[in-house]
Parts: C-alpha cells; structure tokens; sequence
C-alpha cells in the first residue's frame, strides 16, 4: 500500500517530485502506476485552485493520502499568459513543441529581454487537512531552444543568476532552483510535522 499517490502523469514531474520527497522515505506512486487516465478538468482560475481539485479528486476514488501541483511559466509581457493554461497553450491537442512554437511566435514580435517565472503550487489532501505551498523560479524566455534535459518550457527559460537554460542544467542542479523543488520542499516540511 503506497503512503502516498501523486496526482501525475508527466514522467518528467514525476521523477522530479520523487527526487525531492525521496528523503522521507515515503512509497510515492503516481497515476501512471494506477494506470489511471482519467482526465481531470483544470479550470481553476489559479495555480492552486486546479492542484486543489486534482488532489481531492484523487483522493475521493483511492482514499489515500494525494500531492498534487499545477505549475506553469507567466510571461510579463503576455500578460501573466500562459499561467495556468501552460501545458494546453496551443489547444486541445497541445503537445511541448506546439505550445514553445506559439509562445516564440508571439515573444518574437515584442523587444527582449522577455521576463518570465515559473510558479508550482503544491498540495496535499488526505481527507482531513489540506497543506499548500508554492515556488516560483524567475528568469528570462530566449527564443532559440537550448538543452535536452528537461520538459515543457525549459529549453526556452534561463533561470536567475544563470546563464544556461533549465533543459541545460543537471537534474540534480534544477532540482535545487527550480520552482517546483521549492514548492516541494516547503510542503516536505509541512509534511514531517503531520501524520499521514
């Protein structure tokens, strides 16, 4: 019986979160391991309405103890787009390379710099007591895509203070900067102070 069920079935934020929560020692399975794809319908209005929703959606059919996040990047200049509209930003049928050939296309046409962050809400639910916390990690959008490590924006975003982009840097690296590591590890605190 798994501690924990994380709302996910992005192989990338997956592995991430396993990595940040792998100090506590809980059995972590994801969506993918229930073989669960049942699509939740992200309509929240925020970042932590729509990880609210998927952790007690979660809950509600396994009755086990969910995180769950909704994380995305918010350009300045798009007018905070496309937030929480992140990973559908070219449509239904959006993939990683559809939504960064929209977001270039639209970035080409405004002067650089091109200030942007990353935010990641993350939750938890057991039933009882909901924990939250968020990170967000800013930086700038370039408009060449650079590194293969990395999913979604992340060829596209160099982070604060560096000058390589997020799919450039080492997992490990990313995992100490990035916006869901400290979402993550703010909630991991949180978490040692409750029993599950």
């Amino acid at each position: 019986m798994p501690d924990l069920i994380f709302a996910s079935r992005n192989n990338g934020k997956i592995k991430e979160v396993k990595d940040i929560l792998s100090v506590t020692g809980l059995k972590i399975i994801s969506l993918l391991d229930l073989n669960d794809d049942e699509d939740i319908i992200e309509d929240g209005i925020t970042f932590e309405e729509n990880a609210v929703k998927k952790a007690a959606h979660v809950f509600n059919k396994y009755k086990i103890p969910v995180i769950a996040d909704d994380s995305g990047l918010v350009v300045d200049q798009l007018n905070g787009q496309p937030g929480v509209h992140s990973a559908r930003y070219s449509g239904p049928n959006a993939t990683d390379e559809l939504n960064n050939q929209k977001l270039i296309t639209e970035l080409t046409l405004l002067p650089e710099p091109h200030h942007a962050k990353y935010v990641c809400s993350a939750v938890f639910f057991n039933g009882e007591n909901y924990l939250t916390s968020e990170g967000e990690e800013k930086g700038i959008i370039i408009l060449d895509a650079k590194g293969s490590n990395g999913f979604g924006y992340d060829p596209f975003f160099i982070p604060e203070n560096y000058s390589v982009t997020m799919a450039e840097l080492d997992p490990s690296e990313k995992n100490k900067i990035s916006h869901r590591a400290k979402a993550f590890n703010k909630l991991k605190e949180q978490l040692s102070a409750l029993t599950i």
